[in-house]
This record gives C-alpha cells, structure tokens and sequence, in this order.
C-alpha cells in the first residue's frame, strides 16, 4: 500500500526531533558544562596575569632578579594557622601572638629581600607583598574548582562557584591596584582614617611601637591624635598603644575614624556616626581598646566613611579626600560639644603615604590625580564590560 506524501514527512519530522531530544538528554548537559568551565578560564587567564604583573612590579621596585624573584614565588603560600577556639577565654592574646610573629615573619623576609628599600619603602613593600599573597591564593582557589569541576562532571557545583566569578574578578583588579599603590606610596581608600589623624597634627609626633600621636589643644581641650607611624604602608599596634596612652593621659572619650564598607544603593564618602570602636580587621586592636575603655568607664564615639571593598584598595578618590575635611569638622565639633576634657582621636586604617603631621598639601595633590587616574581607568573597565555584553548578545 502507498504511503501519503504527508504522513512520511511527518513521520521523518517526528524521527528528526527523536534523535534531537536524545541528543540533547545525553550531551546537553556535557555542552552546558564546558561553556561553564570556558567562563572559569577566563577567570583564571585574568588572575594569571594580575598575578604576573602585580609580581613583575614587586621585582622592580625592589630591583631584584632571579634570586628575588624565586624567594619571593615561595613566600606567596605562606599562611597564618589560627589558634584554638573552643575555649574562647585567652584567645585574644593568642591572636595578638600570632599576629605579632606574622608581622615579624614579614619584616625578616623584607630585609631580606628589599636591603636596596629604607625602612619605609620596607612597609609599602610588605603591604604590596600581602596583597600579591592573596591574589595569589584566589588564583590556586579557581583553578582547584577548574580541576575538581573537570574531575567530577558536576555541572551543579560549576554553578555555585560561578556566581561568585565576577566577585573574584573585581576583588582581584582591586588587589593589583592595591599592589600599585603600594609600590608607589599612593595612599589608598582604606588610608582615610590616618589622613584625618593627620589633618589635625600640628604638633611634634611622638612614636610608641609604630604608632605615633601628637598633643593638641583644641576648643580648650586637651586632644590626643593618634595614628600608624607613616608615610610607609603600617598599620600598627594601634590597641596596645591606645591602652598605654589612656592610662598615661587619664583619657576620657576616644573618637574613632575609619573606613566601611558602603552598601551598593549608597555613595562613596558618604560620611555616618556612631558609638563603639571604628577598627575592623581580625578584632584584636578593637577588643584591647574595648576593654580598657569598659575598665576605666571612657566613651566611645565613631566615625566611618563609605565606600566600596574595591575602593578600600584603590588609590583614594577625591570623594573620599573631601569626606575626610568633612569628618574632621565634625569630630572638631564633637570636642567643642563634649563634656569631657581629655580627648583621644584615633585614625585607624593603613598610612601608606600619609606623613605623621598636617604639612599635606603635595600628598593632597597626588591624591587628586591619582583619582584622575583611577577614574578614568574604572570607565575603561566599564567600556569592556559593555562590549562583552554586546557580544554575547548577538
């Protein structure tokens, strides 16, 4: 019997989609997981390079070669094992200690490494050298999924640490910035709590551990103004000095200044005001100054300027320079108003490039342009991105 024309078409049509359907059940799957994997290399050719360059840069500064360079490539896994905490009474002091010995671990490698830097350029070195750690680690970090996602054929686990690839890609742009920063003694975002100190630093510094403060008088009160020893990329025992200097100075309200992490709705040098201690990190500086601030019954005031994660290791933009004259005014304002007669004000945050007094003027110069700079260079990063998106469009 002769078969119409339009039942074999339909059935070659049903057979067609039978094979698709099977096609795609088996190798689908398989499809969607090698593009996944496409968007994890490109993450990982992006940290590969920051991770050159940024080491490159090191090399340079320092002007060293291929014994530098080998030292250096081994110093990049190093690691902090945190302490015990099941009992979490004295952990504190543990922390402290590990802390202490991680400082000295890098100090010991700096000299060792960086004899042509003087003392200061030592600092921004270390600094620089703990950001290229951690660029370093997120590098090993996706290229461990890379290898476990093409072991296993989870297409569910590529899924997950997807989400957080453009997270890692700003984080890591922000890391080589910080690198670049630091290698030329840029103050960075992170740099605003120590510019206010400084801003209000007319006096003679004195230093304690590598921390240095000044005595003011401000609206008739008697102002200590402390912050890490600068221009070169400390942080300092900013807690242990503050509990030194309290106790010496009978000290009754301490003002702390520092930066925060901004929410994405809101803007950068957006200044808030609050009470407690301004200082994040691990918490060892802020439990020092908390305790002994509880013990002698002394105020806590705060103040913190916004900005992005990514902008705490970019060199400082102007917006948060003039948020900087801002707070300062304000914490002026805050003497005048206080009952209190023996003030301390604390500039928490790196110093890199912030000198220990108010002679500010070429440091405030070079902040402007190097806002300039990274302005421009974020439109560029912008420009990419759209292009990108264009691309996958059509």
């Amino acid at each position: 019997m002769r078969v119409p024309l339009f039942q074999l078409q339909y059935d070659i049509f049903n057979i067609f989609w039978l094979v698709i359907f099977f096609f795609m059940m088996f190798f689908y799957p398989r499809l969607l997981l090698y593009q996944l994997l496409g968007r994890f290399f490109k993450t990982s050719q992006l940290l590969d390079e920051l991770n050159e360059k940024s080491r490159k840069k090191l090399l340079d500064r320092i002007g060293g070669g291929k014994e530098e360079e080998s030292k250096i490539k081994t110093f990049l896994d190093f690691f902090v094992i945190t302490p015990v905490s099941l009992d979490p009474f004295g952990i504190i002091k543990k922390l402290e200690h590990l802390i202490n010995q991680e400082e000295f671990k890098f100090r010991y490698f700096a000299d060792k490494v960086a004899k042509n830097l003087n003392e200061e350029e030592k600092w921004n070195f270390i600094s620089a050298l703990s950001a290229q750690i951690a660029l370093h680690q997120l590098s090993k970090t996706v290229k461990h999924y890379i290898k476990l996602i093409e072991k296993t054929k989870s297409y569910q686990l590529g899924l997950l640490i997807q989400i957080q690839l453009p997270l890692i890609e700003r984080y890591s742009k922000s890391l080589y910035k910080a690198i670049e920063a630091f290698s030329a003694g840029q103050p960075i975002g992170d740099s605003v709590g120590a510019l206010v100190a400084a801003l209000m630093m007319s006096n003679r510094s004195r230093e304690i551990d590598d921390v240095v403060y000044t005595l003011e008088r401000i609206n008739g009160k008697k102002v200590i103004v402390v912050k890490a020893k600068g221009p070169g990329a400390r942080i300092g025992k900013i807690g242990r000095v503050v509990e030194k200097l309290v106790k010496i100075f009978k000290v009754e309200k301490i003002i702390t200044v520092d930066a925060a992490v901004k929410l994405e709705s809101e803007k950068t040098g957006e200044i808030a005001e609050g009470v407690g201690v301004a200082i994040g990190g691990i918490g060892v500086e802020k439990a020092i100054i908390e305790e002994i601030a509880t013990k002698r019954g002394v105020t806590l005031d705060s103040y913190v300027i916004k900005m992005s994660q990514e902008e705490a290791f970019y060199p400082m933009k102007e917006e948060i320079l003039n948020a900087a004259f801002e707070v300062k005014k304000k914490i002026e304002e805050n003497i005048r108003e206080s009952k209190e007669n023996v003030i301390m004000v604390v500039g928490v945050g790196n110093t890199c490039g912030i000198p220990n007094n108010n002679k500010l003027e070429k440091v405030i110069e070079k902040i402007k342009k190097a806002s300039e700079e990274i302005k421009q260079w974020e439109e560029r990063e912008r420009a990419k991105e759209k292009e990108v998106w264009s691309f996958a469009m059509y």
